[in-house]
């Protein structure tokens, strides 16, 4: 298997000469701009469609983007993957994320140890232990039911299991499966733990302390804020805690747990949803069958990225086309606008996945790359977002191609009719009215009223965000960014830049400063 940066892949230069660019504006008018809706489509796990017509290709690009796929060796890529090559070059870890939803590959052995037995194992505790709290086995000092979970993590430890948590709860309540409301404690500002102790019964209260090291400063920092308030209710900390940690850190073997589940270090905390970081909070919440409803979901999209032709492999194609606006295209971000309020974390949870894994600037052997790579990611929900930053899209210096996600059912079968339409109805026909108008613009001899358009977006559409179109839309995104790290040769599994603050954040704790570093402590009063 052979790792190349991307100038130097014949397909790629190829490309780069071919020169010709696709005009939206015609592409998408008429009859030309439907049948384009129906061609460029291709389906995904959980019921979903990836469509791509409002994109800058066609059939010439899409081909020269297959043959950069083929040269890059993406599909043998992530073969390797699967089957428990050190792909972590940076921290020489295999990377396993995938095996916590379905065996892609060969076994993966390490240490002795099957590793996709290891985590069924601690899928199947977390189970267990879910069931037990909800059927009153496990309870408080006092004999009474847990009502509430609260996990206390960081990063991967927050962001995507938040994201997800939220994504299925009202779909949860309309059908049942609500189980135990969740909070969410991350920040190591006071405010952020206070606020969330001032909105729950501690009594009732089970918290699940999340840090795969067991050393995480601001987790640790807020499991002691957790405590505190427990003794000082007269609680017991230890009857009110469990631990997701790995089977080495100093939380393993604890007294001061109901109970640890382990991951290790070959599942980095952004790719952290489907293991245990995910899974305790959701089979708390949901139950441990919605959790494995939600694994189905993502292990029918990883079948999907196995395909080595991009035109029937979503996520692969997603990249591709991500990297020909990036590299030849020149455009700096991707804005990811979710039309259901369900997925109004997803962003934020995408945003730390593409650019802690691509925000690089020197490839997998440490060498510097003469191109640019991940892009800024940001977002937010539909129809919210029109109302805030869209001016800038539609009209700013910068073009920034937009991807977006729509559900033709609302989760809460709960609507009203207002001048002839549902509201689902027009959340709908907001995103519909979007990617036309971004796509096509608007003449107009007034250029503050004119609308270049030009702007490309994707969307993935659903018939509803269910356990299986979560996991599956999940899956997109994580083997999306893995593929763009494939094809610019960066490792997307390591995350050095975060790093740097840390150590000085500890020397400023220490008073171990000086120069602007000393100034800049003391005037936060440190």
């Amino acid at each position: 298997m052979e790792w190349k940066n991307l100038d130097t892949l014949a397909a790629w230069q190829k490309l780069e000469k071919d020169g010709h660019r696709v005009d939206l504006t015609e592409a998408m008018s008429g009859e030309e701009g439907a049948a384009r809706v129906g061609k460029y489509a291709v389906s995904m796990g959980g019921g979903m469609t990836y469509y791509y017509a409002a994109k800058q290709v066609d059939d010439g690009i899409l081909k020269s983007l297959c043959e950069v796929a083929a040269e890059a060796g993406l599909a043998e890529k992530f073969a390797a993957l699967c089957n428990g090559e050190v792909i972590n070059t940076g921290e020489k870890r295999r990377v396993l994320h995938q095996l916590t939803r379905g065996q892609l590959g060969n076994d993966v052995i390490s240490d002795g140890v099957n590793k996709r037995t290891f985590y069924t194992d601690q899928q199947k505790k977390i189970a267990d232990f879910a069931r037990k709290v909800h059927n009153g086995e496990i309870v408080n000092e006092n004999g009474e039911r847990f009502t509430t979970a609260v996990q206390i993590g960081i990063g991967g430890s927050d962001l995507g299991p938040r994201a997800m948590y939220l994504a299925l709860e009202n779909w949860a309540r309309k059908n049942g499966f609500f189980k135990m409301d969740a909070r969410f404690i991350s920040n190591v500002d006071p405010d952020d733990a206070a606020s969330v102790l001032q909105t729950i019964d501690p009594a009732h209260s089970i918290f699940i302390l999340v840090s795969k090291s067991g050393t995480t400063l601001e987790t640790l920092t807020n499991e002691t804020f957790v405590k505190e308030a427990l003794k000082d209710a007269g609680l017991d900390p230890s009857r009110h805690m469990i631990a997701v940690t790995s089977e080495t850190s100093p939380l393993a073997k604890s007294s001061e747990y109901l109970a640890a589940f382990f991951m290790d270090d070959y599942i980095g905390g952004r790719y952290s949803s489907t293991s245990a970081v995910g899974g305790a909070i959701l089979s708390l919440a949901f139950g441990p069958e919605i959790f494995a409803r939600f694994l189905d979901g993502a292990a029918e999209e990883d079948r999907l990225s196995t395909y080595a032709d991009p035109m029937k492999n979503p996520a692969m194609l997603d990249a591709l086309i991500g990297v020909y606006e990036r590299n030849i295209l020149g455009y700096p971000c991707t804005a990811v606008l979710p039309y259901s309020q369900a997925l109004s974390r997803f962003p934020a949870h995408l945003q730390q996945l593409d650019m802690e894994s691509n925000g690089k600037s020197v490839n997998r052997f440490g060498e510097p790359v003469n191109y640019v790579t991940g892009p800024v990611i940001f977002g937010e929900p539909g129809t919210n977002g029109q109302h805030s930053f869209y001016q800038l899209l539609h009209q700013g210096t910068d073009i920034i191609p937009l991807q977006f996600i729509g559900f033709r059912k609302n989760q809460a079968d709960m609507d009203v009719d207002i001048q002839n339409s549902t509201s689902q109805q027009k959340l709908g026909a907001n995103v519909a009215a979007q990617i036309m108008a971004f796509a096509c613009g608007k003449q107009d001899d007034n250029r503050n009223k004119y609308f270049a358009g030009n702007r490309p977006s994707s969307i993935i559409i659903g018939e509803q965000l269910t356990p299986e179109a979560l996991g599956a839309l999940l899956a997109h995104f994580e083997n999306k960014v893995m593929f763009q790290g494939f094809i610019w040769n960066l490792n997307s599994f390591d995350q050095e830049g975060v790093q740097l603050g840390k150590v000085l954040a500890k020397r400023v704790l220490a008073h171990d400063t000086d120069g602007a570093l000393k100034a800049f402590s003391d005037l936060l009063g440190i």
